[in-house]
Formats: structure tokens, C-alpha cells, sequence
């Protein structure tokens, strides 16, 4: 491996730094946007059975508070439980707005590096076809300069393409993934408007 970057010259080591971050992103958010992280299905149900037993204490607040970002968006509506409908929803947008930026964490970052690894392993191929032209002279050409050149060119094209492709993946499926919990945890706030209010049951 180390003899791979020397041939690809110093232009592979900003991919090379890129495609450490990737790696640190998509670990970080394949740990954190699990849905039993972000949106306990269960949760809801324990609010309200807690509700209807006696009330929501501000022990239970706090808990639910730091349990997930959906126990996040309850507590926001639970926060204005005596208030009106609209009031109570307000509230839960509010929160709902926050809680979804949170998941968006990392997420620009991970769509930069695939659409600039390419460009970067572009560049080095630019470096390596300035190294070719340099190869000739009116005497004649230098075989190893020449080869030096050719090895930067295809090394950061392929390192480019190598770390473009699995950033552009994993990206798109964080962002499925987001909007889904987002989804989910609209609907779960709504629920729980709605059970208070009297207008449904569960």
C-alpha cells in the first residue's frame, strides 16, 4: 500500500485524508440513526400508559429528554399538555425542527466528499500529465519520469472514483434515513396530540 501512494505522488494525500473522514462519518452515523437509537417504537406507548397512571412527573420529563430524539419532541408537547391543540403542536414542530437538524449532522460534509473526490483525483491526474510533458526534452525522454507521470495520473483517478463512490452511496442512504425517522417521529408526536386531545384512543 505504501509503495501504491508513493507512486501516486503527494497530489493522493488530500483523497486519502477525504476518504478518512468518509469513514468517520459513515461509522458515526450508522451507530446514531438507527431507528431504536432516534425512534423507540415503544416510547410512545410508556408515555401515555405513564400518563394515564398519574400524570407526567419532571423526573420522567428529564429522563425522556436525554432517552431520544423522539422522547426530545414529546417532552416538548407534553411541556404544553394543558394548552390548546395548536399550541401543543406548535410546540412539537418546534422541537420536531431542531431534532431533525441534529440528524442532519455530518451529512454536508459526507456530500462534499463525494462530489470533490473525483475533482481531487482529477487534479492529480493533471499533475501526473504535467509530469509526462516534462518527461520530454530535445534529447530525448526520461523512462522514469515518463512512468512517474502515468502512475500519478491513474493512481488519483482511481482513488478519486474509489472514494466518490461509496460517500455518494452512503449519503443518499443516510438522507433516505432521515427523512423516514423524521417521517415516523411526525406521526408519533401526532398520535400523541391527538390521544390527549380526546380524539383517539391510542
Amino acid at each position: 500500500m505504501l509503495s501504491i501512494i508513493q507512486a501516486a505522488g503527494w497530489p493522493i494525500w488530500p483523497i486519502i485524508f477525504a476518504s478518512i473522514i468518509a469513514v468517520a462519518i459513515i461509522g458515526e452515523r450508522l451507530w446514531n440513526l438507527r431507528s431504536s437509537k432516534v425512534c423507540p417504537r415503544d416510547l410512545l406507548s410508556k408515555v401515555l400508559h405513564e400518563h394515564r397512571r398519574g400524570g407526567i412527573s419532571a423526573d420522567m420529563m428529564s429522563r425522556l429528554q436525554e432517552h431520544s430524539p423522539l422522547g426530545r419532541i414529546l417532552v416538548a408537547g407534553l411541556r404544553n399538555i394543558d394548552s390548546s391543540r395548536e399550541i401543543m403542536k406548535e410546540s412539537i414542530e418546534e422541537a420536531g425542527r431542531e431534532v431533525a437538524h441534529g440528524l442532519d449532522r455530518y451529512l454536508t460534509t459526507l456530500g462534499t466528499i463525494a462530489s470533490l473526490s473525483p475533482l481531487m483525483g482529477l487534479f492529480g491526474t493533471l499533475v501526473g500529465m504535467i509530469e509526462i510533458f516534462g518527461s520530454n526534452s530535445p534529447t530525448g525522454s526520461n523512462p522514469a519520469q515518463l512512468a512517474h507521470g502515468i502512475s500519478i495520473a491513474l493512481y488519483n483517478a482511481a482513488f478519486g472514483i474509489l472514494v466518490a463512490i461509496p460517500s455518494m452511496i452512503f449519503y443518499r442512504h443516510f438522507r433516505a434515513k432521515v427523512d423516514a425517522l423524521v417521517l415516523e417521529m411526525e406521526l408519533q408526536a401526532l398520535k400523541l396530540v391527538e390521544v390527549v386531545h380526546g380524539e383517539r384512543k391510542i
